[in-house]
């Protein structure tokens, strides 16, 4: 008779001991610590990707084209990698974009110098923007300037959200200078071996009728500075600089003579004491072969004057 109340007692001490050890492991507080150095590492590599594959695609976004084609190329280009406020800051404002301007040279990639955690959901990446020329073959550096891109994540997807483009920095150049005359010029590495040819440009005045004379009545020096794989069966673009005195190049303002066909005047480049330097009314007509990084020489601020 006595053997249910044993049974039962037995049944009960148990469930009282099974209750308890179930309080105690519920008072237990076990959590595991987040793995942070993981996430951050994770992120990081994140930021990388997105922005080592946002500068492949700079040269596909011409800075110059029209409103319209530009906010399209942005879009179509940037739209899923940059924060849509910053397109149309781009828009309105394309000299803070990163892209291409010229032909050649074009924004092949970004290199990445640091990437550092700026915020819970933020990071600051510093990098140069590498430029290359069809010269080149795409395999050495034209020029690079600073970039700073702030990259946040915006519900789980990481964005830039900002830009900041610092200015073109020395890269291996050479310096072809004229010294008869008191200016110089600035070339690429790959313009080792130029040579600087001396012509001349003419002048025509209006007779009375206003007619161009049939002589040349004014006449100056034209430089030339000719890339070394210059050939007469392949041509390639000149840097060619008209030489003006002072009083020539007023007259020439006051339509005094003329010089070409083209209905337009030559284009100043600098000025010194003695001389007026001007690239000649389309130079580049004919589009020889490296009339983009012509171009883009003369665009950087390669020209220089200097008292002869």
């Amino acid at each position: 008779m006595k053997r249910p109340f044993i049974t039962g007692l037995i049944f009960i001490l148990a469930l009282s001991l099974a209750l308890s050890l179930a309080g105690c492991t519920n008072s237990v507080n076990i959590t595991t610590p987040p793995e942070t150095g993981n996430d951050d590492e994770s992120n990081e590599t994140a930021v990388l990707e997105l922005v080592t594959e946002f500068g492949k695609r700079l040269r596909m976004v011409s800075l110059l084209a029209p409103e319209d084609v530009l906010r399209d190329s942005l879009e179509e280009n940037y739209g899923d990698m940059v924060s849509p406020d910053l397109i149309e800051k781009w828009t309105q404002e394309p000299t803070a974009a990163p892209g291409r301007l010229v032909s050649s040279p074009w924004p092949e990639r970004i290199d990445i110098t640091s990437i550092e955690k700026s915020g819970d959901e933020e990071y600051e990446v510093l990098g140069s923007i590498i430029e290359v020329t069809g010269a080149e073959g795409g395999s050495e550096v034209a020029a690079q300037r600073s970039i700073t891109l702030t990259v946040v994540n915006v519900e789980g997807k990481w964005v830039i959200d900002d830009v900041s483009l610092g200015d073109y920095e020395d890269t291996a150049s050479i310096s072809c200078d004229v010294a008869d005359y008191g200016f110089r010029v600035h070339l690429p590495e790959t313009w080792t071996g130029y040579s600087v040819l001396e012509e001349k440009w003419e002048g025509y005045r209006l007779d009375a009728q206003g007619n161009v004379e049939k002589d040349p009545s004014v006449t100056g020096p034209l430089v030339i500075i000719r890339h070394p794989k210059w050939t007469e069966d392949n041509p390639r673009q000149d840097i060619p600089v008209m030489v003006f005195t002072h009083a020539q190049w007023e007259a020439l303002q006051k339509d005094e003579f003329h010089i070409g066909a083209a209905p337009v005047n030559p284009t100043e480049l600098g000025r010194n004491s003695d001389y007026v330097f001007a690239l000649p009314a389309r130079y580049n007509y004919a589009f020889p072969e490296g009339y983009e990084e012509v171009e883009g020489i003369i665009e950087s601020g390669a020209f220089e004057t200097f008292e002869p």
